[in-house]
């Protein structure tokens, strides 16, 4: 009993809303107690993760090997546009992290961008900003020189 209460005010600490729901005798289900509290450790050690790097992707396989085609394109983008210092997470890896990050962003869907700390969106919108050049700006408030910038001089 002593550790369901140290996990409660653990998961309280940690900000998370808790309802354990009670049996008709009286007993409380421990077990969801440590699935808050697991859920609410999650999306804490997601808020660093994305904070960690300037640029972080949630991707279906690696950045060496997507395994879909939209994380694919993800990478393709970032490689084009020379950014190859990020911060790559395999969501096939762990179910709990790929529908964590899906309940953190408020996005259904993988892959999933994120620039400072801030979520950007999925596939289809880096694929926006590639095309109409916003990207390039803001790499540019991340610090990062688009390659895109140097091929364009060189054609000239």
């Amino acid at each position: 009993m002593n550790s369901l209460i140290r996990s409660t005010a653990r998961c309280l600490r940690s900000g998370a809303a808790v309802c354990v729901p009670r049996q008709a005798d009286g007993r409380v289900w421990s077990a969801s107690v440590r699935f808050l509290c697991a859920a609410a450790d999650l999306q804490k050690d997601l808020g660093e993760m994305v904070k960690k790097d300037k640029v972080v992707v949630f991707i279906k396989g690696t950045p060496a090997q997507p395994m879909c085609g939209f994380s694919n394109a993800v990478v393709q983008i970032l490689r084009m546009h020379g950014v190859d210092n990020y911060a790559a997470y395999n969501v096939l890896e762990d179910q709990d992290l790929r529908e964590g990050v899906k309940v953190f962003s408020n996005w259904p869907t993988i892959p999933q961008v994120y620039f400072n700390g801030e979520f950007v969106g999925g596939c289809d919108i880096l694929l926006q900003m590639h095309q109409n050049g916003d990207l390039v700006d803001e790499l540019k408030k991340l610090g990062i020189r688009s390659a895109l910038l140097d091929a364009e001089k060189e054609s000239k």
